[in-house]
């Protein structure tokens, strides 16, 4: 049986999101005032964390934490360069960097909700699954509708076997974005482990009806029909989970088909 998506913050919101630009200076023209050297160096801070937000973008994690050190080293309380510095770490799969990091921008701005978000996600890939939750739990706390925190404490409270937990966290998460397709999949798996095939087919149903490419969700559909008996039907989702170009699928279509 697969396991689950989990949704993370640096993909959907941590660089893309424009209030994480870094406009907020507040520099005023030099035709209009000589800069102060606090307000040149704000500039300059300001230059290099632009930059390195390009670089980022662009896959080049490595020079973009080179101009986020440049730009924290000339302006240290910008809690932004930290956070994306942390992102650029974690690309690089520097996972207590990118931790360290984080911490540093919630101590400059402690109600920053993406911070925690990547956080746990950081503390999730490490396997530090209670730490994971309660970055999740604050990051809910301080921004109550997020969909992405429940349906991610939902995946390490599953992986803490807290499997009644990980669904009202899922269920939590539908009712927030009822088309998010990763939260009925993980429920579905969360209700396969409790032995509700029919709930995990119906949940896994949905998560395909919302994303008809999501290929591992056809996987454990026909995993779980496969548990019921119902062979015909496991190797039609296998098939279609192979044409997806799920390598297991096909060993099994080739295998038990």
């Amino acid at each position: 049986m697969r396991r689950f998506l989990i949704a993370t913050f640096l993909a959907i919101a941590a660089i893309e999101q424009p209030l994480l630009i870094g406009r907020g200076f507040n520099i005023t023209s030099s035709a209009e005032i000589l800069p102060t050297p606090e307000i040149a160096q704000a500039k300059t801070a300001e230059f290099y964390y632009e930059q390195g937000f390009e670089k980022y973008k662009s896959g080049d994690y490595q020079g973009a934490i080179t101009d986020f050190n440049k730009s924290i080293e000339l302006n240290p309380k910008l809690f932004l360069a930290y956070f994306n510095r942390g992102n650029a770490e974690y690309r690089l799969k520097n996972y207590l960097g990118a931790i360290e990091d984080y911490n540093k921008a919630i101590e400059l701005n402690p109600k920053f909700v993406g911070a925690y978000i990547s956080q746990g996600v950081a503390k999730y890939n490490l396997g530090n699954h209670r730490g994971a939750i309660a970055d999740y739990t604050m990051a809910i706390e301080l921004y109550p509708k997020y969909a992405d925190a429940y349906n991610n404490r939902g995946i390490s409270n599953f992986l803490l076997e807290n499997y009644h937990e990980a669904i009202a966290d899922y269920n939590k998460a539908i009712e927030l974005n009822p088309k998010f397709a990763n939260a009925y999949y993980n429920r579905g798996v969360a209700k396969v482990d409790l032995r509700d095939f029919e709930g995990g087919i119906t949940d896994f149903s949905k998560s395909i009806e919302l994303n008809p490419k999501f290929a591992d969700a056809y996987y454990n559909r026909g995993a779980t029909k496969d548990n019921l008996g119902n062979m015909k039907g496991a190797c039609a989702d296998w098939r279609k989970a192979s044409s997806l170009g799920d390598k297991e699928a096909a060993g099994l279509v080739e295998n038990q088909c």
